[in-house]
């Protein structure tokens, strides 16, 4: 099928089964579908390690001081954890904005590396933890596939398994199967850095000891920064504060608790240092901020 008829018989789909919820978890594991009906303020976001596809639209991602966009010719890849700040200009709901997004698991990328003997990345070099690459034919032609899946439910279980390992394929052997590959594969210092990242991901509430994510990395503590850096576009504590104050957000959204409570939560001391800091990642005290999102989405 033509590129233009997959991405039109995509479009149509997504928009069908988004009407009702913005943010679809479907019936796919790791496979979720996104729409925007109207342009949106800057936001935080953390990215975890997938690929998004957008067939309508176009989409703004910042990384420190880099800057993404990404739109039906090309995709989004994260490839660790990484918080970003995220812009849409142009949504209506005549021409929403409509796109994919597949959660990577990195046990099997790594298998797929082994299995197809793919050339190991170079163990000392790092670069970006996001990039976007191009969108090929046979790319958003498995995504159509498993797409269609979810009207043939009873084949999830067996076909999905086998159209995701496609989709992974396509991406460690495309433009950025490069640096997909320097972040699973073990010894490379994108490797050691990703395997701290992954640690701060899940222990962000805890003092943050640079000696021992350093030891951690086996790395020097100036190595360990720059690298760090390299990979994530700013410094360990930049990344812990970014990623405390995004959980403290949803803590505040979605568990309805009071600032107070959720800055103790994921590891502020100091309650008046933890709205200085949310007013200057959100723009907005965090009262205020939490209030305008659930009216956002009220309205929605």
């Amino acid at each position: 099928m033509p590129k233009r008829e997959t991405l039109e018989a995509i479009k149509v789909k997504i928009a069908r089964l988004t009407e009702k919820a913005l943010n679809l978890e479907t019936g796919i594991p790791n496979f979720s579908l996104f729409r925007a009906n109207e342009p949106t303020q800057v936001s935080s976001v953390v990215y975890i390690p997938s690929i998004c596809a957008i067939v309508q639209g176009e989409k703004h991602v910042i990384l420190g001081e880099d800057k993404f966009t990404y739109n039906s010719e090309s995709f989004l890849l994260a490839a660790i954890d990484l918080p970003t700040i995220v812009q849409i200009k142009e949504a209506s709901h005549e021409k929403p904005l409509l796109g994919m997004r597949l959660d990577l698991d990195q046990r099997e990328l790594a298998q797929l590396i082994i299995e197809n003997r793919l050339p190991a990345p170079k163990l000392h070099q790092t670069s970006r933890g996001m990039a976007t690459g191009e969108m090929t034919d046979q790319l958003l032609e498995a995504f159509k596939r498993l797409l269609d899946l979810l009207e043939q439910s009873q084949d999830i279980p067996i076909m999905a398994p086998l159209i995701q390992k496609e989709i992974y394929y396509r991406l460690l052997t495309g433009d950025q199967g490069v640096r997909l590959r320097q972040m699973i594969s073990a010894g490379s210092q994108s490797n050691q850095i990703a395997q701290a990242i992954k640690w701060l991901r899940l222990n962000f509430s805890r003092p943050l000891r640079i000696d021992e994510l350093a030891a951690q990395a086996s790395m020097s503590k100036s190595t360990f920064h720059q690298h760090f850096r390299e990979l994530t576009a700013m410094s360990p504590l930049q990344y812990q504060k970014n990623l405390r104050l995004n959980e403290a957000r949803r803590l505040m959204l979605l568990e309805r608790m009071d600032a107070a409570s959720a800055a103790f939560q994921v590891g502020y001391e100091s309650p008046s240092q933890f709205s200085r800091e949310y007013s200057r990642l959100f723009g907005a005290p965090p009262s205020r901020d939490v209030s305008g999102l659930r009216q956002i989405s009220a309205d929605a």
